[in-house]
């Protein structure tokens, strides 16, 4: 077997075979098969696409490439939830309580944020005392007591996709659809859960910026994962305007908790109970039930809450000082963002406004930079809303007073204002 004859077949649009996927992954991870020629082979994938079988063999030999968690110590079904990422996409916290009230169990690796989406492990990092890094015995012990516990992405999880995703950021094939599918459920399925529910965002903050993209990954990965025997759900939402109006990490905790105690915001509110809601379909626990029902009571009683709180002493957060919001999310210097105009705003450019969040500390413009856990956005107005000329269009806060300005300029220019609003429903479809 030769790479040059599979890049071959590849660029000539020939499906490959399973021995043909596993030798150029393998080859490529341990050396073999030189940088170049894994290029070429990528560049192939890009223009012509793969067939399902294709790419389920990719995505295996990826899976396949490094430690598979053994989830069997844990009791009941383990459901797992993964986003695409977006600005403001604080859900997975509550729907893992909201889910964990019904008896789900949820045993959650989540991932730090880049660029202009923010990540679960940094939000949950912002909170004094909390563990993500907890050896997986600890891990298990937790879920079958509580019902849930989040960490950090641990072990050797699919080294293959590391190696292969740095290579595809220098050689512009970050974007071809298949190769993202196969990078998330890689990651997805070696973290060992049995059924596994994804919300892939669409819009102007989202990687996927068209809804037919949105589409073809959603679909590709369900087939992935229904091919691997785990059940799997996709929701494409929408992201052409930010999730609740807090943007950052201690804020965005601060959102959280709000909406767990049933005052949330209200696009926040009704994507989480969607989620939730496929979670618990998922775990075959209430198939019968009005489960939307349900997860929005769990809100209301505040059953979703003290799961969160359960979960939060159990990874060792000091759960008075969370309780004090005001002093847990008080940044040391701040601004408002004053509009020049007045009228509708029509269209916000959601990728600039996560871009303004890392200005100002709360992401990472690259891998290794530190994380201001004070800094963030409150939104105030957003799409849809008529406004008047020095109206406050949001607050920004930040621990460096000399990053207010820049990040102030971007969010400006990332309003538009006009007659006509296009706007998507929250939830867009659901593919299963």
């Amino acid at each position: 077997m030769r790479i040059y004859d599979i890049i071959e077949k590849k660029k000539r649009g020939i499906e490959l075979n399973k021995p043909e996927i596993d030798y150029i992954v393998n080859g490529y991870l341990i050396g073999d098969i030189p940088d170049y020629q894994m290029s070429a082979f990528l560049m192939a994938i890009y223009f012509q696409g793969m067939t399902d079988e294709e790419l389920s063999n990719l995505t295996f030999a990826m899976r396949d490439s490094g430690d598979i968690i053994d989830l069997s110590p844990i009791k009941g079904v383990v459901v797992d939830k993964h986003s695409t990422g977006g600005v403001g996409d604080k859900t997975t916290l509550i729907v893992a309580a909201i889910a964990a009230s019904f008896g789900v169990k949820v045993c959650k690796m989540s991932g730090r944020g880049l660029g202009h989406t923010g990540g679960t492990v940094d939000k949950m990092d912002s909170i004094p005392g909390m563990r993500t890094d907890i050896p997986n015995e600890e891990v298990f012990e937790i879920v079958n007591d509580i019902g849930l516990c989040v960490i950090g992405q641990t072990g050797n999880l699919a080294p293959a996709d590391k190696k292969i995703y740095a290579l595809r950021d220098v050689t512009a094939t970050v974007d071809s659809i298949p190769l993202i599918a196969a990078s998330i459920m890689s990651k997805k399925l070696a973290a060992g859960s049995d059924a596994i529910v994804l919300d892939v965002k669409m819009g102007s903050g989202a990687f996927m910026k068209s809804q037919e993209d949105a589409r073809n990954l959603a679909e590709m990965m369900v087939k992935i994962g229904n091919s691997a025997g785990k059940k799997t759900v996709a929701l494409i939402t929408d992201m052409d305007i930010p999730l609740g109006r807090a943007i950052g990490n201690r804020i965005e905790i601060k959102e959280i908790i709000e909406t767990l105690k049933g005052s949330g915001p209200k696009d926040l509110e009704e994507l989480s109970i969607e989620l939730a809601s496929q979670m618990i379909k998922l775990s075959g626990l209430y198939e019968s039930e009005d489960i939307r029902s349900m997860a929005r009571e769990s809100l209301q009683n505040g059953k979703a809450y003290e799961k969160f709180i359960e979960m939060l002493k159990a990874q060792g957060a000091d759960i008075d000082f969370v309780k004090k919001l005001d002093e847990f999310t008080k940044a040391d210097f701040s601004k408002k963002v004053i509009s020049d105009k007045s009228g509708m705003i029509t269209e916000m450019d959601t990728e600039k406004i996560g871009i303004a969040a890392s200005v100002l500390g709360a992401g990472r413009l690259k891998i290794g930079d530190d994380i201001d856990y004070m800094a963030g956005i409150k939104i105030i107005f957003k799409k849809g809303d008529i406004i008047n000329k020095g109206d406050i269009l949001a607050e920004i806060y930040s621990s460096d007073s000399t990053k207010l300005k820049e990040a102030e300029e971007i969010i400006s220019k990332s309003y538009k204002f006009d007659t006509e609003l296009k706007e998507y429903p929250l939830i867009i479809d659901i593919i299963n």
